[in-house]
């Protein structure tokens, strides 16, 4: 008797855990974020979340202990993909151009940053994390930590090169410097004193590197 060929099933591709759970996760963030846009911070939910995204509330808190917490990693993750749509300069998030003209620098992130702040995808979520940081002191620090001081950081290496070619005073804490125009904008922003614009950013721009007394 002639012995039988033995046949095999094709292996069947294994699923690709990594991928699956970074969809998991990305759309979880598109929850969060949509959802704070409908219903404002105080009514979205864990379970709010889990039921947009699809996925179970345990998985939610497998990976996150609050809201907060995945809102913040949220709003981080839209400004990691804003950075690397086709149309962005890759270098862009990452430091302010350096021209050779300091004013003009400025006014140009500036302007970019008008126009993020007009941006309800990137207001809604950016508001919700500013108030609830006032109330929730961790939070409010992590905020701070992940979200602002990266990009402070950036005027001051700015300022810094500016400094270094002379075109800022060498004794100028660059630090302090920044919140001339930033903290105004900031401000008016959050507490809607006045509309923001690129008229108005540049003003700030001008008035920070010019001073108030006649030239």
């Amino acid at each position: 008797m002639a012995a039988q060929k033995s046949v095999h099933a094709p292996d069947k591709p294994q699923p690709d855990a990594a991928r699956r759970s970074q969809r998991s996760r990305q759309a979880i963030y598109d929850a969060a974020l949509a959802l704070v846009g409908e219903v404002g911070y105080p009514k979205t939910t864990i379970e709010g979340i889990a039921a947009r995204a699809g996925v179970g509330k345990q998985t939610i808190y497998r990976w996150w202990s609050s809201k907060a917490d995945v809102l913040l990693e949220a709003f981080l993750d839209l400004g990691d993909r804003a950075a690397r749509d086709p149309g962005a300069d890759p270098g862009a998030a990452y430091a302010i151009p350096d021209t050779g003209d300091l004013a003009a620098d400025l006014k140009a992130v500036l302007r970019t940053t008008v126009d993020e702040l007009r941006d309800p995808a990137f207001e809604v979520p950016s508001r919700a994390l500013a108030a609830e940081g006032l109330v929730d002191e961790k939070l409010g620090r992590r905020f701070v930590a992940k979200l602002l001081e990266p990009s402070l950081q950036l005027y001051v290496d700015r300022l810094r090169a500016a400094q270094d070619i002379g075109q800022v005073r060498p004794e100028i804490d660059p630090r302090i410097a920044l919140e001339l125009f930033v903290s105004p904008l900031a401000q008016r922003w959050l507490q809607h004193t006045a509309p923001i614009s690129y008229e108005y950013t540049d003003t700030l721009v001008d008035y920070a590197l010019y001073g108030l007394a006649p030239r």
